[in-house]
């Protein structure tokens, strides 16, 4: 599971800019009453400055997480590796650990870490069941002609996938903060900080100003 940067449009002075035309200015240098501004904006939820600036990262997720990613929708464009056309077989995500189920009055979440006995058998059943999943996959497709679109209903959500997103500053502070939140996934936080470590020093204003507020 990762992040990677592909490139960016736009820096802490574009979101200043875009927030200033509206009194008809312009700065070309960023001084500290430009600090002053983006944190005003942040706080006052001032978000259309902050929606300009882009930037397309490449993501590789596990079904499991990429579904939770993508009920962020305002303010980015996706594309994913398709399996109606990609036949290849399919790398899984490996976790480090296994946690046990909550207490039972919470109804999502996850609790400690699961015995050393427990965490073998997981992970025992977990390569099992993707080696028998990958191996009916290979038949299907390439022993019984099976298209990949149909023969991929098969695949678990441990399979990993990829996209590329393009999305606006104002997005990627909105998903960040909601997905590092301790009531996250753990997975899905540890996505989020990836993509946090990437976008940080390419508005390193903005970006603090956005996550405090």
């Amino acid at each position: 599971m990762k992040a990677e940067y592909l490139s960016h449009m736009g820096d802490d002075t574009m979101v200043t800019n875009c927030a200033r035309v509206s009194f008809r200015k312009w700065k070309d240098k960023f001084d500290e009453s430009d600090v002053r501004l983006i944190y005003y904006l942040a706080k006052h939820a001032h978000w259309t400055p902050f929606s300009h600036p882009q930037v397309q990262l490449r993501i590789t997720a596990p079904i499991f997480v990429a579904r939770q990613w993508f009920r962020s929708t305002v303010g980015v464009a996706r594309n994913e590796v398709s399996r109606r056309y990609v036949d290849d077989l399919p790398e899984f995500y490996c976790p480090d650990d296994w946690r046990s189920r909550p207490d039972g009055s919470i109804k999502q979440g996850s609790g400690e870490p699961v015995s050393e006995e427990a965490l073998g058998e997981a992970t025992h059943q977990r390569i099992k069941v993707e080696a028998i999943c990958v191996n009916a996959y290979d038949k299907l497709v390439n022993e019984y002609g099976i298209a990949p679109e149909q023969a991929r209903m098969i695949l678990p959500q441990s399979m990993e996938t990829q996209w590329i997103e393009t999305g606006s500053l104002a997005y990627f502070a909105r998903i960040c903060k909601q997905r590092t939140d301790s009531h996250a996934q753990a997975e899905i936080q540890e996505l989020a900080m990836d993509v946090s470590d990437i976008i940080k020093p390419l508005f390193p204003v903005s970006w603090l100003a956005l996550l405090e507020n």
